[in-house]
């Protein structure tokens, strides 16, 4: 049903997410951005990709995309349900 709200994961469970920035960082910001895997994509863009412990922390790996002045491109969870 379109009304549905996507199911929550249980507190205190990380949730995998995709941030997709304009611009490359080298892997070497991987500790900065809290151990996030770094992808470069041939478009020129970033991938950061990984869990992420909560929305707090969510934010302050964004706070650092805007501090490095990088245009923010997509966030994405991954949603890893064995049943799909």
């Amino acid at each position: 049903m379109p009304n549905e709200l996507p199911s929550q994961p249980d507190p205190g469970q990380s949730v995998d997410y995709q941030i997709r920035i304009k611009g490359q960082l080298g892997s070497e910001w991987s500790d900065w951005f809290e151990g996030l895997t770094i992808t470069l994509a041939e478009d020129g863009g970033t991938l950061l990709s990984g869990p992420v412990v909560d929305q707090a922390a969510l934010h302050g790996l964004l706070k650092k995309i805007r501090d490095l002045g990088m245009p923010l491109v997509a966030v994405n969870p991954i949603h890893n349900d064995p049943d799909q």
